[in-house]
């Protein structure tokens, strides 16, 4: 983008501006032919329905919808010898995990216990991680069914964490 604005730019100093506007319409005009064929990925084959396969967070107490961040962990055990598989399939729920609403992603290895994993990210308030749970779709499912599939004990334990500012009160 920076070049083509140099270069843009150098056009409209040689020939003046309202002649550029003309030369870039005209140029998008052909291209709109010689490019048609071409289509955007467009999911097709992607189920994209919502699929409320999260269950609800388990709350001793009612959250404001505004406190946060929310810092959600999850906790895996998988087979030392799926190490990789395993962070590769992680890689990619990481994607959708950004995609509906979560920041600073990271996987952690359990230094103590061979085959430990936790998966962390951030969300910027209750209601945002709420809002995660009704944008989860059958796609997604897929995915985290990949990276489910590597635990070893029934299904990963996920924890959510609010974040505690003096004179909050944790209750309402």
């Amino acid at each position: 983008m920076t070049v083509g604005s140099a270069i843009w730019g150098q056009v409209a100093g040689m020939v003046g501006l309202p002649d550029t506007h003309f030369i870039a319409a005209v140029g998008a005009l052909i291209t709109i032919p010689i490019t048609w064929h071409r289509k955007l990925q467009t999911g097709v084959g992607v189920d994209l329905t919502p699929s409320m396969h999260w269950p609800a967070p388990v709350i001793s107490h009612a959250i404001e919808h505004d406190r946060g961040p929310v810092l959600v962990t999850v906790d895996y055990r998988i087979e030392p010898h799926n190490r990789e598989a395993f962070l590769l399939a992680l890689e990619s729920l990481a994607q959708e995990r950004r995609r509906d609403g979560a920041y600073a992603w990271r996987v952690f290895e359990d230094a103590s216990q061979e085959g430990r994993y936790f998966e962390t990210f951030l969300v910027e308030s209750w209601l945002e991680h709420l809002r995660q749970h009704q944008r989860v779709t059958n796609a997604d499912r897929v995915l985290q069914e990949a990276v489910d599939k590597f635990h070893v004990e029934g299904t990963p334990k996920v924890t959510h964490f609010i974040a505690a500012e003096p004179g909050e009160s944790g209750e309402n």
